[in-house]
């Protein structure tokens, strides 16, 4: 059976009092995690289970903390950018960008338009290999043998390689970047990049079809995900939801199309939005937001902007920015949702040269703290699934 977000189950209540629950029941307390690789990252939840069925589920992040907040008071603005790749590292250069971007917003300058065309793409790319980790995950999560399952988890991890790729010879590096700088880009694109980048996308596309034969017509998949883990809308809005989570449960909501930055306002974002709000939809949505990014991708690759790719001069460069006294907030669509930087800048922190306080806003924080409302009513491999399908990274959640 299958329910629209709209009108989704009654979830059960997060907060039960396991003493008023039903007398004689025989409840039993299970650790899922910190270790659990199935909990995508060091992230412990602590479920109580009348026999198969999760009766109250309570999550403890944390286990990954490294107080990169209060480190930013201790490092220039420049020194900022290599420490915020470790947060979502399955998205490194879109932290990179949204940390910038409030920098360039402090500092009241203008990147240059190459620059921004370099991060549009950049960011659309990162999106497909992030979300090629979500979708083989996934798959993989909910069974192994299912459908080809660890074949496909394979088949993603192949395809993300060649977006790896395209990034290494960017920056050189296949993981942690550091290539965006305040004021714009530390690289420029290498000759015949856009070539690299048109046969890249193109394999993508004709995988993501492949994707869908292995997963729409398997049975075993569907029952695994089609009607489990259903969240309605007006929770995923009152518990901050966006992303692909929240667009597969009706929330119309995207920063690129409606707060448009880089070049995004040049560009006709097509939003895809699902009703079904379940695991199946998570998964279908993710999917559909990877062929948007392969069109917007081909569309900025028709028309490659000349100039400078920085706005700063080399003499007064990244590690001479001073910020004067001001706060400044800046959000933008990463694979996971809206990712914010809050910056309060003062010139009495080291002599206007490091943030004075800056916090992030991660939305991977926002998807953990679903659990204890969508966990209770499924059975513990119903558990598995449905954290699968909110991907979550646990860098960004503790930080």
């Amino acid at each position: 059976m299958t329910f629209s977000c709209l009108q989704p189950p009654p979830l059960p209540d997060p907060h039960i009092d396991l003493e008023s629950y039903e007398a004689g029941a025989d409840l039993m307390v299970l650790n899922l995690g910190p270790q659990h690789p199935s909990t995508h990252g060091v992230f412990r939840i602590k479920l109580v289970l009348d026999g198969e069925i999760i009766v109250k589920a309570v999550s403890y992040p944390g286990y990954l903390h490294r107080g990169v907040e209060k480190l930013f008071e201790k490092l220039t603005y420049a020194q900022v950018t290599p420490i915020v790749d470790k947060n979502d590292y399955l998205s490194p250069m879109i932290n990179e960008q949204a940390i910038n971007m409030v920098f360039e917003a402090g500092l009241g300058i203008e990147v240059p338009r190459r620059a921004r065309w370099m991060r549009t793409i950049i960011a659309e790319l990162q999106r497909i290999a992030s979300h090629l980790v979500a979708i083989g995950t996934f798959v993989l999560d909910v069974g192994g043998a299912i459908g080809g399952g660890a074949s496909m988890f394979m088949y993603t991890f192949r395809d993300r390689e060649l977006i790896l790729d395209i990034f290494e010879e960017l920056t050189g590096c296949r993981f942690h970047y550091n290539t965006h700088q305040v004021g714009g880009q530390r690289h420029d694109v290498p000759v015949g990049w856009d070539a690299k980048i048109l046969s890249a996308i193109a394999t993508i596309e004709q995988s993501l079809d492949m994707y869908d034969t292995l997963t729409s017509k398997n049975n075993i998949f569907r029952d695994r995900s089609e009607g489990v883990g259903v969240l309605g809308r007006d929770l995923a809005l009152q518990l901050g939801l966006n992303g692909p989570v929240g667009r597969a449960s009706g929330v119309d909501l995207d920063l690129r199309r409606d707060a448009p930055y880089h070049l995004y306002d040049e560009l006709d974002v097509h939003v895809p939005v699902l009703m079904e709000g379940d695991c199946l939809a998570r998964f279908k949505l993710r999917a559909l937001e990877v062929r948007e990014s392969i069109r917007l991708i081909r569309i900025l690759l028709e028309d490659v902007p000349e100039g400078p790719i920085a706005a700063l001069k080399p003499s007064k460069g990244p590690t001479a920015v001073k910020i004067k006294d001001g706060q400044w907030y800046v959000g933008v669509e990463s694979p996971r949702g809206e990712l914010g930087h809050y910056l309060i800048a003062s010139a009495s922190a080291n002599k206007g040269m490091s943030p004075y306080r800056l916090k992030i806003r991660p939305p991977s924080l926002h998807l953990v703290s679903l659990v204890p409302w969508l966990l209770p009513g499924n059975s513990l491999s119903d558990a598995i699934a449905i954290l699968g399908s909110l991907d979550p990274v646990m860098g960004e959640v503790d930080r």
